[in-house]
């Protein structure tokens, strides 16, 4: 693990600095197309259920969580700005989760964290559910390349624990080239 940490804390140092130019050039996007802060900051469930503040650029609405469907989003939202279909639909909105991995709370890949109640409060997972939580989360990981939005909340954690439990290198690459290409092809994405 301690590789695995070496490795996500480079890349996302690199990714950061080599990124900054795009990062400026959606800020600037999203500032044109909404009023509203550039980045979305919510709190989420990290490893060992410990509450961290996840980044994001912001793809919907200023306060769109206390409107419309809330924490549920779907295909044609009207929630989501013009900039930010383009965002989500090629991921780009994920980008700032960087900063989360550079500050040790979450990994390039590994189980996406869930906001704090929902599905569920951390004490109301089961005890296999909760390794979920043993490793940090990720950007992108397993759930995300098998379904994403397709799959249902115990879909999710179910594909998380096997995660946890057949973790490997090479575990992790594959997720790696399957979450480009899953980008690419904009499958379970909205």
């Amino acid at each position: 693990m301690l590789l695995k940490r070496t490795f996500d804390y480079c890349v996302s140092a690199f990714l950061l600095i080599v990124l900054a130019p795009l990062f400026a050039i959606i800020a600037i996007a999203i500032k044109l197309d909404s009023e509203g802060p550039v980045f979305f900051v919510q709190e989420r469930l990290g490893k060992d259920g410990k509450v961290f503040r996840l980044y994001k650029f912001r793809t919907m609405i200023h306060g769109s969580e206390k409107s419309g469907s809330g924490l549920h989003t779907y295909a044609d939202d009207p929630r989501i700005t013009r900039v930010g279909k383009i965002l989500r639909r090629t991921s780009l909105d994920e980008l700032p989760q960087l900063i989360n991995v550079l500050k040790g709370e979450m990994s390039i890949i590994g189980p996406r964290p869930p906001v704090p109640y929902h599905p569920k409060p951390y004490e109301c997972y089961t005890e296999e559910e909760r390794l979920r939580f043993s490793v940090l989360p990720g950007i992108t990981g397993y759930a995300q390349v098998m379904g994403r939005n397709e799959l249902t909340w115990d879909e999710r954690i179910a594909l998380d624990v096997e995660y946890v439990r057949n973790f490997s290198i090479w575990l992790d690459a594959k997720i790696l080239l399957m979450t480009i290409a899953t980008i690419l092809s904009g499958t379970g994405l909205y």
